[in-house]
């Protein structure tokens, strides 16, 4: 870790306001003194990314900030984002929501990591190497030193960009939802290694919607809606006992209390799509042998297993994008090429960066011929406002565009739905909303669905049944 500063005071945030664009973040201070963890937990696109955003230096273009930032003993005014970019990776560290913007999509997990460690940090390149390898063992991606971010599932990549921001050891460490997408186990084991930073005598700032990780991370929690903070005090406090109905309601949302799904009563149709014998290896590793599977018309499917058993595999099978080793699937005959489509665990992946959301839907309606009046009562449904449809992708929060991956795929109609994490970006609130919306109308449409979660208590509530995948050998 780089020497510590005099002053133990790390983060002191004045007065922050964000405003531009349809955004207003009302003005919020919270200090952080070497040692002290603050965690950010609220809706999606209530502004935890944008605060992030705002202290780095890098907010969206037509968005500004006000209010002054001291980092490390030196103050800097918040609407002057050069001012920080020095900062980067020594004092500051943004471990970023997004891994596929912030991996080099040419270069290998470990000289990825390997290059923090030798340019920032300063080791040898022997050592460089070294801490690069054991760095990525711990997060229990031995399997992957040699692998292009490309050929690494959404919970891999997320752990390789962990270990590529953190590798210079920065005191003021700012985490934007770092456990999304992981399973209970990778989740814990990030959170230990965040945790390790203020143990250190660090700082750490996590943005998270994931209730279980603020609970882990204890310290301070501040809870945002709209712009807004809505409640803040210590987490063993707040998270068992909130004052406010927002922060009752959002506690209130974890998936293990939502109520069962509605009774699946479909069973005597004829499957959507069926597989038989399927086998598959990836890298000379079995992902799995002898599966079978079979969805009905309006059906929820629930797929479980750790990071990298071959979920999203599987789903490529299905939707027959990728060919079994062995095996065999049968569609209905009723159902077109593009009555089979997928939601994608990282969104940023699915749409181009240079267009905005308007024009995408544009160029869809055009191809697809769908009616454009179904996009407005959609966009009301998901929690939409049209106001971002002015935006492209990487100008809106991860949540929001989610939500946006979702509205794009409704609008084919499609009889088979691969959904792999589709939720993971959204607070228990929203999340429940957005699920149930989509139950409702793979019901309706009779659209069979296969549902990918790490979150077991979430697949329970959801699911009419599920099936477990683990890792071999």
């Amino acid at each position: 870790m780089t020497s510590m500063t005099l002053t133990t005071q790390l983060l002191d945030v004045s007065d922050l306001e964000i405003t531009g664009d349809g955004v207003t973040i009302a003005p919020i201070s919270f200090r952080l003194a070497a040692g002290q963890r603050l965690t950010l937990l609220g809706e999606t696109g209530s502004g935890k990314s944008l605060i992030a955003q705002a202290i780095m230096g890098t907010l969206p273009p037509g968005l500004a900030a006000q209010g002054s930032l001291e980092i490390a003993g030196v103050t800097y005014p918040a609407n002057a984002p050069q001012s920080r970019q020095a900062l980067w990776g020594r004092t500051l560290a943004l471990l970023p929501q997004e891994p596929w913007n912030a991996l080099d999509p040419t270069m290998r997990a470990l000289p990825q990591v390997a290059e923090t460690h030798r340019f920032v940090a300063g080791k040898t390149a022997a050592d460089a190497q070294a801490a690069a390898k054991a760095e990525l063992s711990r997060l229990g991606l031995a399997h992957a030193l040699h692998k292009l971010p490309g050929e690494l599932s959404g919970g891999m990549a997320q752990r390789v960009a962990f270990a590529a921001a953190s590798a210079a050891g920065a005191a003021m460490v700012i985490a934007d939802e770092p456990t999304k997408g992981l399973d209970a186990p990778r989740r814990d084991e990030v959170v230990e290694l965040l945790a390790s930073t203020p143990e250190r005598g660090g700082a750490l700032l996590t943005i998270t919607h994931d209730i279980e990780v603020a609970r882990r991370l204890g310290g301070e929690v501040i809870i945002l809606r709209k712009g807004q903070v809505v409640e803040r005090g210590p987490a063993e406090v707040l998270l068992n006992h909130p004052n406010t109905e927002y922060a009752q309601r959002l506690l209130a949302a974890e998936p293990s209390r939502w109520p069962d799904p509605p009774v699946f009563r479909g069973h005597a149709e004829a499957p959507v799509v069926s597989a038989q014998g399927l086998a598959m290896t990836r890298g000379g590793r079995e992902l799995f042998s002898q599966l079978e599977v079979s969805l009905r018309p309006g059906e929820i499917v629930g797929a479980v297993g750790p990071s990298g058993c071959g979920k999203s595999t599987l789903g490529d099978i299905l939707l027959g994008v990728t060919r079994p080793n062995q095996g065999r699937v049968d569609y209905h005959q009723s159902i077109p090429v593009l009555g089979r489509q997928k939601l994608y665990q990282d969104p940023p992946a699915a749409f181009s960066p240079h267009w905005t959301l308007a024009q995408l839907l544009a160029d869809l309606q055009r191809r697809h011929r769908f009616d454009p009046a179904r996009v407005a009562p959609l966009l009301q449904r998901l929690g939409l406002d049209d106001h971002l449809l002015a935006r492209r992708p990487g100008e809106i929060s991860g949540g929001e565009l989610q939500r946006f991956a979702m509205l794009r795929v409704l609008l084919l109609e499609p009889r088979f739905l691969f959904a792999d994490e589709p939720t993971s970006r959204l607070d228990p609130v929203t999340q429940q909303h957005t699920l149930s919306l989509l139950i409702e109308l793979a019901r309706e449409q009779g659209c069979a669905v296969m549902l990918v979660s790490h979150d077991p208590a979430l697949i329970e509530k959801v699911c009419d049944r599920q099936m477990a995948l683990t890792l071999a050998g």
